[in-house]
């Protein structure tokens, strides 16, 4: 039991057009309970000074991820916890540094597997919604006809009533003057080599699955957990798409229990 209460370390990786700031409330109450917290802001997101412009790979957006990693003592292990498009860092991260992650945790993430391509599970869920969905999103081009990329910007819209809409009007606030663009990385991706077995897969994988979430829908959700088994699935009742922010305590709750198992 002494093993459980000893502090560890949490790594908080953010989703799509979001930055290290959406961790607020969660990164407080787990270093309550004694525990480390590292909230990072990957490339050209939160108060980091790129622009989506300047980065052109997957890799390049996951470097603060990747280079904090690299930074740990050989001896130190990490909980990673992604959100949304996160689930692909957390991956590309646990493919690289599997000696170093203890267990990753997909918070309604998109959790690829080892036998397609890292695109798969985004191509899947692309081709499954509606034009429509997107309400007030806005795409534009960037990265010239040798490389083309598109990045992506949430409105207000889609924000109030698909990502948000079971937050506090505060948060969603917050979010509107906080958003970056972003991008999916979807050519880069689909040309990247397949996440390894012996990297990414090796490392346990816990899935939060969020059931009010009308960004990644529950059924889609339920999708990438049969496509690729996670070691252990936990349901969140009344979380939308932004679970740290709507439902904090419950998403604090089984971080805490996933480190007892895992850590």
């Amino acid at each position: 039991m002494g093993e459980d209460n000893r502090e560890k370390h949490f790594v908080l990786v953010h989703g799509m057009c979001k930055g290290a700031w959406c961790w607020y409330k969660l990164k407080t109450r787990l270093e309550s309970a004694g525990h480390r917290v590292t909230a990072l802001d990957l490339a050209a997101s939160g108060i980091n000074t790129k622009s989506i412009q300047d980065v052109r790979t997957f890799h390049e957006y996951s470097e603060p991820l990747l280079e904090m990693l690299a930074s740990l003592p050989s001896d130190k292990k990490v909980i990673l916890v992604g959100h949304s498009l996160g689930g692909i860092n957390l991956a590309l991260a646990m493919d690289k540094f599997p000696h170093k992650v203890s267990v990753g945790v997909f918070l309604t993430a998109y959790m690829p597997d080892t036998t397609h391509l890292p695109s798969y599970v985004l191509d899947k869920f692309f081709g499954s919604i509606s034009p429509e969905m997107w309400l007030d999103t806005q795409f534009l081009p960037y990265g010239g006809p040798e490389q083309p990329l598109t990045s992506v910007i949430f409105g207000p819209q889609i924000m109030s009533s698909k990502l948000y809409q079971q937050c506090p009007v505060e948060d969603l606030e917050l979010a509107k003057t906080l958003v970056r663009p972003g991008s999916a990385f979807l050519p880069d991706l689909g040309k990247a080599t397949k996440f390894s077995d012996e990297g990414y897969g090796s490392v346990a994988r816990v899935y939060l699955l969020c059931k009010d979430d009308r960004a990644i829908p529950e059924e889609f959700q339920h999708w990438m957990i049969a496509n690729h088994q996670a070691n252990h699935v936990m349901e969140i009742a009344g979380a939308d798409h932004l679970a740290m922010l709507s439902k904090p305590q419950e998403v604090c709750y089984c971080l805490l229990e996933i480190a007892k198992q895992y850590a």
